[in-house]
């Protein structure tokens, strides 16, 4: 797994630990960020706690040598990969035309260009695997023009890895290997979305560990009937027999503020509140 350190991709290390899996979580997060807590040592202590064998290994998504190395080492630790996860990601809200090109490529080489690194890098090792997944957190692909009006460049790069994520589901089926999305409906809390989002909006969020339950489910499913799938979070979850998503907001009760990039045509399960679209400042209709 890509990233790793705090938030999502921590909650899907420790949920994978709960059922003994062996986990290689790479990340550059080797000593602590001054703003954001967690390393992928922390991490590994937290798998190695819940039952999991873990091995973090120092890793920058935009580093073609160190992919391939951290992908070689967790080859030779546990004797193959039967899961890649792309969930390591770089955040941008802004408008095109206020994006410095250095902003600009660092969402591209971190959302796209890490995602296409590591999945190559892995690809080898899961045409060998029993049930070989690829699973990027990465939204539908839904055209609606407002998910770029103002925001177009991270837009772009995340829609980028959907476009991928479509095409491997299909060149990757001779081999076996599922190719899957997923995506939250709703805010999730972490330390990224609380420097972006606001302190003031965590009591609308759901637990990162709704987004692990979705990944756990997905990647346990046979490679070759599952596949191709964009998942939103609580609707995979709903259709997988769980009937009570309070447990995953951090206020149950609470309408929930839904997340950037969810289609219409995926409508919340029942029972589930949605308060006003205002995680960021700019949604509206767009015809």
């Amino acid at each position: 797994m890509s990233g790793g350190s705090r938030g999502i991709g921590l909650a899907i290390a420790r949920r994978f630990a709960q059922a003994g899996a062996n986990i290689a979580i790479c990340s550059k997060t080797a000593e602590p960020h001054p703003k954001l807590p967690g390393t992928i040592h922390e991490t590994a202590e937290q798998v190695i706690a819940l039952g999991g064998k873990a091995l973090p290994i120092v890793m920058d998504v935009r580093d073609e040598k160190a992919v391939q190395a951290a992908v070689a080492e967790t080859v030779s630790v546990f004797g193959g990969i039967d899961i890649c996860i792309n969930n390591a990601a770089a955040f941008w809200m802004e408008h095109s035309m206020a994006t410095a090109t250095k902003r600009h490529d660092l969402l591209f080489d971190i959302n796209e260009r890490g995602a296409f690194l590591v999945t190559q890098a892995c690809y080898p090792h899961l045409k060998k695997s029993d049930n070989p997944h690829i699973l990027s957190l990465a939204p539908p692909l839904d055209l609606k023009p407002v998910w770029f009006k103002y925001t177009s460049p991270y837009s772009v790069s995340k829609f980028a890895v959907s476009l991928y994520s479509l095409g491997w589901a299909s060149e990757f089926k001779e081999d076996r290997i599922a190719v899957n999305t997923l995506w939250p409906r709703v805010g999730i809390d972490s330390p990224a979305a609380i420097v972006h989002g606001g302190d003031a909006l965590r009591s609308e969020f759901r637990k990162p560990e709704i987004m692990a339950d979705a990944a756990f489910a997905i990647t346990t499913k046979p490679s070759d009937t599952f596949t191709g799938n964009f998942c939103i979070d609580d609707t995979l979850l709903y259709e997988e027999g769980v009937r009570d998503l309070e447990q995953y907001s951090m206020v149950p009760g609470n309408a929930l503020v839904p997340d950037y990039f969810v289609p219409e045509s995926i409508p919340a399960p029942p029972g589930v509140k949605l308060s006003t679209p205002r995680l960021y400042d700019f949604y509206e209709d767009d015809e």
